[in-house]
């Protein structure tokens, strides 16, 4: 690899950011100042915890409020909002509010952490992203600090402190919560409950979004192909998966059917925004029927937006795959949404994501399958979350060997940085071929 070769590849440096954040945490939650009994925290469980908030995951193999002190949980919380905004974002911020200017490198850097399309739009993108992440954690930092406040008697600080921590996690879709039950206790509380649901659907819808959105609003520019695809796409999985999850538990006595209808249907709705990919459940994950499992790993998979808090393969992956496969049952050779064609490197490259979480999640299956006890739908729960930066858990995160958790490790980062850019990241150089082979064509089907 020619010299500089790491430095000057934009995905590559984003790996690099992370990664960074990551052994930065790690070395921070190993410190014995951020335990709550004062002796060092494991490299394995604090590794997975820093891991796990960078991100923006929120799966726990300690028990968040009683394990860290309130200075390890101060760095979980600075890793949640580092890894919302993304390492690379996070310098280019800086470098725009200190310095007043961006170098081109630090545009394309920034560029492909955010992806933006235009990089001279930048600045304004970047400012945007600041401006709407203070606005929305803000605004809901005061709503819950207020309920916990007058709900719950709690202390003036205390309230604060839990409303800033919980409006941070949600709305960078980390899913920690400073209560060893997360927010079972809180299932019935539409003042906790809906404010963290909304913070993390915005969150979850993606910053190009948001701002297209306002644009839109405004009247000074039109929707374009990814916004009508991640605001529909949202619309149906948060609708079709109230439905399911409600239907599906309704009767269930460990789960929807111990609450009055009110309680069932603020839950339900609540379940199905958590796989957004947030992680918080005021249900308890363990009762749920198989079914109810099994709709949570398809929207756990999809995930929400681009260029947002969420993880998963995203809507708009998923959303031209079966426009893809729609498009080839009616014979048509190109995939079109409404009256635009999308490009054939889009569909190729929405296919190599899905292809290679996939196979991501299959192979920590078969490792976990073979050093724990657990059972195969527990086990593919826990990748999927992995994988989706979720962190939503059937209860066995807590009981998982080191080897398990340094295979969700290494799932949750490849889930968080994108197995595309991952994959960008750890290739030498582009290689252009100038010339083509002969046609092959196998049989499919």
């Amino acid at each position: 690899m020619r010299p500089g070769a790491w430095q000057a590849h934009p995905a590559r440096v984003v790996v690099g950011g992370f990664a960074a954040a990551v052994a930065l945490g790690t070395a921070l939650l190993m410190l014995p100042a951020a335990a709550e009994d004062g002796r060092a925290t494991g490299l394995v469980d604090a590794l997975f915890t820093a891991t796990s908030a960078v991100c923006l995951t929120g799966l726990v193999v300690v028990d968040t409020p009683t394990h860290w002190s309130t200075f390890g949980e101060l760095v979980i919380l600075g890793l949640i909002q580092v890894g919302g905004l993304g390492t690379m974002t996070l310098a280019t911020l800086l470098a725009v509010l200190v310095a007043r200017r961006i170098s081109l490198r630090m545009r394309l850097i920034a560029q492909a952490e955010t992806k933006s399309i235009d990089a001279g739009d930048l600045r304004r993108v970047l400012l945007g992203i600041a401006g709407t992440t203070a606005a929305v954690e803000a605004a809901t930092a005061v709503v819950l600090a207020g309920r916990f406040l007058i709900g719950y008697d709690v202390t003036p600080g205390r309230a604060a402190y839990l409303g800033v921590f919980h409006a941070v996690s949600a709305f960078n879709n980390a899913g920690f919560a400073l209560f060893s039950d997360n927010l079972m206790s809180f299932v019935a509380d539409p003042w906790v409950c809906l404010p963290i649901a909304f913070a993390v659907i915005i969150g979850g819808i993606g910053f190009p979004v948001l701002l297209e959105t306002r644009r839109a609003l405004l009247g000074t520019r039109a929707w374009s192909a990814h916004a009508r695809i991640t605001l529909v796409g949202t619309a149906l999985l948060l609708a079709g998966g109230t439905l399911l999850v409600t239907a599906l538990e309704w009767r269930n006595p460990g789960t929807l059917g111990a609450l009055p209808v009110p309680s069932r249907l603020l839950a339900g709705f609540f379940h199905a925004v958590m796989p957004r990919t947030a992680g918080f459940n005021s249900l308890d994950m363990a009762a749920m029927q198989p079914d109810t499992l099994m709709v949570t790993n398809i929207l756990m998979f999809v995930g929400g937006g681009s260029a947002g808090t969420a993880g998963g393969v995203k809507i708009t992956t998923a959303a031209i795959l079966l426009l893809g496969v729609w498009n080839e049952i009616r014979g048509r050779p190109d995939v079109t949404l409404g009256w635009r064609r999308v490009p054939e490197p889009v569909y190729r490259q929405a296919l190599a994501i899905v292809a290679l979480g996939l196979s991501l999640v299959s192979g920590a299956v078969i490792v976990l399958l073979s050093v724990t006890p657990f059972t195969v739908g527990q086990v593919l729960f826990e990748c999927v979350s992995a994988f989706a930066t979720v962190g939503l858990s059937t209860g066995i995160t807590y009981d998982l060997p080191s080897s398990a958790e340094l295979v969700l490790t290494v799932l949750m980062f490849a889930g968080r940085v994108g197995p595309i850019t991952l994959g960008a990241a750890l290739a030498l150089r582009t290689r252009t071929r100038r010339y083509d082979f002969p046609e092959g064509r196998p049989i499919i089907g």
